[in-house]
C-alpha cells in the first residue's frame, strides 16, 4: 500500500506564501503522476494541479495558475506545491494525491493522503 503524507500547513497573510509537500513511502513515485487538490469550508474538493511522472508536464486550475508551482523529486519520494501570492479565497485542506499511472489519462486519483490545512488570514 501507499502512504502519503502532507506537511507545511498553517497561518500565512494574505500576500504570502508558502510550500507544501507530500511524501510517500510504500511505493516509488516515479510510477505516478502525482496531484494536489483542496477543500474549502462548506465547498466541495477541487483539482488545483499535477505533474507527470518526470515532471515534463503540468496542469494548473485556473483560479491558481501563474501563483502556485507544482514540482517533484523522485529521488526523495517528493512532491511539493509552491504558493505564492495568497489570498483568503485559498484557506482550504489540502491534499496530496498519485494517479494510477506515470501520465495523466482522465481517471481519479487511486491514492490519497489526509491532508493538511492552510489558512490565509486577511
Amino acid at each position: 500500500q501507499v502512504q502519503l503524507v502532507e506537511s507545511g500547513g498553517g497561518l500565512v497573510q494574505a500576500g504570502g506564501s508558502l510550500r507544501l509537500s507530500c511524501t510517500a513511502s510504500g511505493r516509488t513515485i516515479s510510477n505516478n503522476a502525482m496531484g494536489w487538490f483542496r477543500q474549502a469550508p462548506g465547498k466541495e474538493r477541487e483539482f488545483v494541479a499535477r505533474i507527470a511522472w518526470n515532471g515534463a508536464g503540468t496542469y494548473y486550475a485556473d483560479s491558481v495558475k501563474g501563483r502556485f508551482t507544482i514540482s517533484r523529486d523522485n529521488a526523495k519520494n517528493t512532491l511539493y506545491l509552491q504558493m505564492n501570492n495568497l489570498n483568503a479565497e485559498d484557506t482550504a485542506v489540502y491534499y496530496c494525491a498519485a494517479y494510477k499511472f506515470q501520465y495523466y489519462d482522465g481517471a481519479d486519483p487511486a491514492y490519497w493522503g489526509k491532508g493538511t490545512l492552510v489558512t490565509v488570514s486577511s
